[in-house]
């Protein structure tokens, strides 16, 4: 009885995934500048294998514990609050694109005064209709994720495990749609990542969304296998709200992204 659980909180056990996690990426980084200096890309690559190897496993055993009960109310706050400061920072993250986007589109360097002879978009850039492409993709992306919240709405107020499935269907199709549009839209750019700054800006800021939209329709598919295995219910459901959240927060972003640097900087 001396070990007698009598708290509400998870006490975790020793795990590897930690150490495995940081070596993993550590490797993928440096591998990476390796592989910018014509060194291969076998270290990155073998470094990327670990971190998501990491990652299956790790959030695995996350899962593993919501199931047997660990997941308490008060853990449940925990993983919530945490989330949203991951989420803060993801903010954080993108704020520095679009500092330099502005930065740059305010005051951009001409070959005397900056403020004289600089223009934006730079001369000889072709930049994209926005209400072309780009309005069809926004109009997908927010779609999407119209039905990731029918799906939260279906599972919280109705326990209706039928609509949840086909919101979260819906959301991940959709999110696979914004990303094939979104190659095809690189495909047919007009200039190149090394073609200035209005080119390196545009694809680091809109790429490194797309990146998070893949990370997102992931998030979403692991919930979609979880809820047809009956995981969640309308008191516990965190790893959906988590993915609910990301995938709205992507939606935001988007919308910053089309009128800033698609309307408003071309």
């Amino acid at each position: 009885m001396a070990h007698a659980k009598n708290h509400d909180y998870h006490i975790l056990p020793p795990s590897i995934w930690p150490l495995m996690g940081s070596v993993s990426a550590f490797a993928m980084l440096f591998g990476a500048v390796l592989w910018m200096h014509d060194n291969g890309p076998w270290l990155g690559l073998i470094g990327l294998a670990g971190v998501l190897y990491v990652m299956f496993a790790w959030w695995s055993d996350v899962i593993a514990e919501s199931q047997v009960g660990d997941h308490t109310p008060v853990v449940r706050i925990g993983l919530r609050y945490g989330f949203i400061l991951f989420i803060m920072s993801e903010v954080m993250f993108f704020l520095a694109w679009f500092w330099t986007f502005f930065k740059h589109a305010l005051y951009p360097m001409g070959a005397q005064s900056p403020l004289v002879d600089g223009v934006w978009p730079p001369a000889g850039i072709e930049t994209f209709d926005p209400w072309h492409l780009p309005l069809i993709n926004t109009l997908i992306l927010l779609c999407s994720g119209a039905a990731a919240t029918w799906a939260h709405h279906a599972l919280v107020h109705e326990n209706n495990r039928k609509d949840l499935v086909t919101g979260l269907t819906l959301a991940i199709v959709l999110g696979l749609l914004f990303t094939v549009f979104q190659a095809y839209e690189y495909s047919h750019a007009a200039f190149g990542f090394t073609d200035g700054i209005y080119p390196s800006t545009f694809f680091m800021a809109t790429g490194f969304h797309g990146f998070h939209v893949i990370i997102g329709t992931i998030f979403l598919a692991i919930c979609l296998l979880r809820a047809l295995k009956g995981h969640f219910t309308p008191e516990k459901h965190v790893g959906f709200e988590a993915a609910a959240w990301y995938w709205h927060f992507v939606d935001v972003v988007w919308l910053f992204l089309f009128a800033s640097i698609y309307v408003w900087g071309r």
